[in-house]
């Protein structure tokens, strides 16, 4: 029934877990294909030949570009399979994907400039902004929960759940390098919650990376390009 699944991605990047959560919540068998992006295969290439970036997950043949639209693809493709992703009722299903483009828009793109800014002014900047939008998340997971449990889904891990569960090695990466807490308890007491609670699931223990290594793997990536920076 399910075909094959291949997933091309790389150990580091938190898009890729979000796949590789989604799978494993759905229970599906799966291969793991590990891409060097220095030099990326003709497989990425080909598969994924507008961006050219992982993840990518090939079912059957065919290939699913995109972290967020992996995720949904796997709900819809294996309904028959595991829990929903996403609410019955149309409207908190509405709700639920309003909160999801706002997780990828005000939050993951605002934070992923600090690691692209070349100054200590730019950086703070950025983290002011990155804060007060995790500071409406706040909101947004008091929302959705809707009171019921301690997930975006309620009692279980919902679509919300799985694209911000995929970054939470990176927050605390983050918070070794910067002194800054992305969430925080007394500002984000409901979000603090909500990643002590997903950390204590099985599959967060089984596909989150090591926050160790991703702190020093971005200390590197930081430094290759204060060095391309000084060299232009």
């Amino acid at each position: 029934m399910a075909g094959e699944l291949k997933l091309l991605g790389t150990w580091v990047s938190p898009f890729v877990t979000r796949a590789k959560l989604a799978l494993h919540i759905k229970g599906l068998s799966y291969e793991n294909v590990e891409e060097d992006l220095g030099n990326k295969s003709e497989l990425l290439v080909s598969s994924n030949p507008v961006y050219k970036s992982v993840p990518v997950l090939i079912h059957s043949g065919n290939p699913i570009c995109e972290s967020s639209v992996i995720v949904q693809y796997i709900n819809d493709a294996f309904a028959g399979v595991g829990p929903s992703f996403l609410p019955a009722d149309p409207y908190e299903r509405a709700v639920t994907r309003f909160w999801a483009v706002y997780v990828e828009d005000k939050v993951v793109n605002q934070w992923a400039r600090v690691f692209r800014v070349k100054t200590d002014e730019e950086r703070a900047e950025v983290m002011h902004q990155t804060l007060e939008a995790v500071e409406v998340l706040e909101g947004g997971l008091k929302e959705c929960s809707g009171g019921k449990g301690a997930f975006f889904g309620g009692d279980s891990i919902g679509y919300i759940d799985i694209l911000l569960g995929g970054l939470v090695s990176w927050v605390k990466a983050t918070e070794s390098l910067s002194g800054i807490k992305l969430i925080d308890t007394t500002k984000t007491p409901l979000l603090a919650a909500w990643m002590e609670h997903f950390c204590e699931l099985h599959v967060a223990k089984t596909i989150l990376q090591d926050v160790n290594a991703v702190v020093e793997y971005a200390k590197a990536l930081q430094a290759r390009m204060a060095d391309a920076a000084v060299n232009n």
